[in-house]
């Protein structure tokens, strides 16, 4: 189903500013790929480069890089001396990212790490001021809690997908994925450590944040 009114998210687009010309020409590379919706609508993109903005981010690791779209927008709004760690499981999708990201101005900001993010967030440290999950759907629980204790005290997690076109409201569709997203929307709603929002911006966001103690 449409999760919003598809005359209503075209208006979002139309009033949401266009990405720079790198990020533009990276999209429409994006678009010839298998899957291209993995890229990150343009709203969602934004509202993430928000969040760095209002975090003053200085460290950003996303879960799940596919063709760099998200990576290189977001590397763009950190300090010189800033840092994006960007984890993918797919070679070629790696290899379409580094390419973009070798030829970009903010490229230097951003280290890819590919393999099995489950493996990866072991080696990694934190703290991060923002957290970007958007990979092996049946997986979230796990990121959620390898990352929570690497996140900022005022950082943020965004995790995409949670709504998975509105599948996780019928009781009818069981697989995997949707299993998995529901109970990990219950697990954070559950969680004492934090306060949540689900948004119904893209395929659903659920951003998460340590509560205040």
């Amino acid at each position: 189903m449409d999760i919003v009114d598809p005359q209503i998210e075209n208006y979002a687009i139309a009033h949401t500013t266009a990405p720079r010309d790198e990020v533009a020409a990276l999209r429409a590379e994006a678009a010839t790929l298998p899957v291209p919706e993995m890229a990150g609508g343009l709203v969602e993109v934004k509202l993430l480069e928000a969040l760095v903005v209002a975090t003053r981010a200085s460290r950003v690791l996303e879960i799940g890089t596919f063709a760099g779209v998200t990576a290189l927008s977001l590397a763009a709004l950190l300090p010189e001396d800033g840092e994006l760690v960007t984890l993918e499981i797919d070679p070629e999708n790696a290899a379409i990212a580094r390419r973009h990201f070798a030829t970009s101005p903010h490229g230097a900001r951003i280290r890819l790490i590919e393999g099995d993010a489950r493996e990866s967030l072991a080696t990694i440290d934190g703290p991060f001021e923002l957290v970007w999950i958007d990979a092996w759907k049946p997986d979230y629980g796990f990121y959620y809690d390898a990352v929570l204790p690497k996140l900022a005290e005022h950082g943020v997690i965004v995790a995409d997908n949670v709504l998975r076109s509105g599948d996780v409201i019928d009781p009818r569709v069981n697989d995997a994925s949707t299993v998995s997203l529901r109970r990990f929307a219950d697990d954070v709603e559950a969680d004492p450590r934090v306060d949540n929002a689900l948004l119904t911006v893209a395929d659903g966001l659920l951003v998460i944040w340590k509560r205040p103690s």
